[in-house]
């Protein structure tokens, strides 16, 4: 059998992409389908300051994962597999 040749960045861009559609897909039918609706906030709520005295840098993020984002991750993770 021939291998194939499937590289993790390809993964990661496919994951992002089904992410970040489904999260868009999520958002715009949440009024149709309230399940949809439902989202579970990860990451740091404040941000968080470092201050050096010459730069203040401030770090912070926060992902917003939502039921449509799920399915978007397993359609993308599934099409990988496939490839």
């Amino acid at each position: 059998m021939k291998s194939r040749n499937r590289s993790l960045a390809l993964l990661f861009a496919l994951i992002v992409t089904g992410v970040v559609l489904g999260g868009i897909i999520g958002d715009l039918l949440s009024d149709k389908v309230p399940l949809l609706a439902y989202s579970y906030p990860i990451g740091l709520k404040t941000p968080l300051n470092l201050d050096l005295r010459v730069i203040e840098i401030t770090f912070g993020l926060v992902i917003d994962i939502n039921i449509a984002s799920v399915i978007g991750f397993l359609i993308a993770f599934i099409m990988y597999k496939r490839l």
